[in-house]
């Protein structure tokens, strides 16, 4: 493959370490519902367009049963209205202390750029949040090339391919083997996977561990590398071709030139 376009997800992958900021608005604004969500039903969906996501978590069992205990009856379309608007204004109350780079980003895309790749992004934000997450970024050196909102392809977030392909129209990329996409989520496996690109999972600090830095840090050695071996395998499940634990490990495939290839086997090590 002859790869010019890396396309990185946000929150949990580049920025927002544990990808908390929307979790606990999710949390929040149901919890003010008096519905509650534990923290996988809420991360099951993650990387989704929000208001899908509210879809998704309302047609929960659990949630069903909650609501028709709590309202006397199913819940509605103008329900994902008011969640949706509420969920939005909890998350903006929170989302600028929450966009702090992850460790490695600023200094892994600066080589990349340097290198000549161009960096582009997607994002289950939207265009709105964007602007406070893309502020925060910038000031602490992160400043992709380009990136892509569900809002600005017609609302079809993930896990369609669009913004993907919005990426690609953006660099003139001439073929999908010239794209990698990389992220934290299942969602976002799947988006990569539907454009028919590359697509690599990030382990560490992504949705899918769930942990803070602190609490990541603070896990015994068995316990991190049991957590690490059940994200692995559920990205490889869901199609990833590729599974990091973190950004510095592009570096080896990119610049040091390490062989990207798929894996070969139903559950590889990381870095085999």
């Amino acid at each position: 493959m002859s790869i010019k376009t890396i396309i990185f997800d946000w929150a949990g992958t580049t920025v927002d370490y544990g990808c908390m900021a929307p979790v606990m608005a999710f949390k929040n604004a149901f919890a003010e519902k008096g519905i509650e969500l534990t923290f996988d039903e809420i991360r099951e969906p993650m990387g989704r367009l929000k208001r899908d996501h509210i879809a998704i978590l309302l047609e929960l069992p659990s949630v069903q049963e909650q609501w028709l205990a709590a309202f006397g009856q199913p819940s509605q379309a103008s329900d994902i209205d008011a969640l949706y608007e509420r969920f939005e204004a909890l998350l903006f109350e929170k989302l600028a202390e929450n966009s702090t780079l992850k460790p490695d980003t600023a200094e892994v895309v600066s080589q990349l750029q340097a290198k000549g790749f161009k960096i582009g992004s997607t994002t289950g934000y939207t265009s709105e949040m964007m602007e406070v997450v893309t502020s925060v970024a910038k000031e602490a050196g992160y400043v992709p090339d380009y990136f892509v909102t569900p809002d600005t392809v017609g609302n079809l977030g993930r896990p369609y391919p669009y913004m993907i392909y919005q990426n690609m129209k953006h660099f003139k990329n001439t073929s999908v083997s010239e794209v990698v996409k990389v992220g934290d989520t299942v969602s976002d496996i799947l988006e990569g996977k539907n454009a028919g690109v590359f697509t690599i999972g990030v382990v560490e600090g992504s949705s899918e561990v769930g942990l803070s830095l602190a609490e990541y840090n603070a896990l015994s050695t068995i316990n991190k590398e049991q957590l690490i071996e059940k994200v692995t395998r559920r990205f490889y499940e869901a199609g990833a071709d590729l599974c990091i634990l973190n950004l510095t490990e592009l570096l080896d495939y990119f610049i040091h030139g390490k062989e990207l290839t798929k894996h070969t086997s139903n559950f590889p090590q990381i870095n085999a």
